[in-house]
């Protein structure tokens, strides 16, 4: 059985229908809380606290709590390497087409 709708769901979903910079962003933001959701899940299934992982990758479990609430930015591809490795997983990156509009680029400088 579906769920209904709440107002505020409506109103969302009315807004982000109307807006595609502010979807953009949205989307963006929850696909960062899904890896982060997804790494936290992934440990609490294994049965491993966050200071055992701490200790298996060589981080301090602040860190780990940091990063599992999404407060950690710029998250490097090594880091989230040595998490799924150490808890017996594969690190997968896909590319999803976007909305076919190209960026400029910019010269560094």
């Amino acid at each position: 059985m579906r769920a209904r709708k709440t107002a505020l769901m409506k109103w969302v979903d009315q807004k982000l229908a109307g807006d595609p910079v502010l979807r953009e962003r949205v989307e963006a933001a929850l696909n960062e809380m899904r890896i982060e959701q997804e790494l936290a899940s992934l440990r609490e299934r294994r049965g491993v606290t966050q200071q055992q992982l701490a200790g298996l990758i060589g981080v301090s479990q602040p860190q780990i709590a940091k990063l599992e609430s999404g407060k950690a930015k710029n998250l490097e591809l090594r880091t989230l390497y040595r998490w799924a490795t150490a808890l017996g997983a594969k690190l997968t990156i896909g590319i999803e087409a976007g909305n076919g509009r190209r960026r400029a680029r910019v010269a560094a400088g």
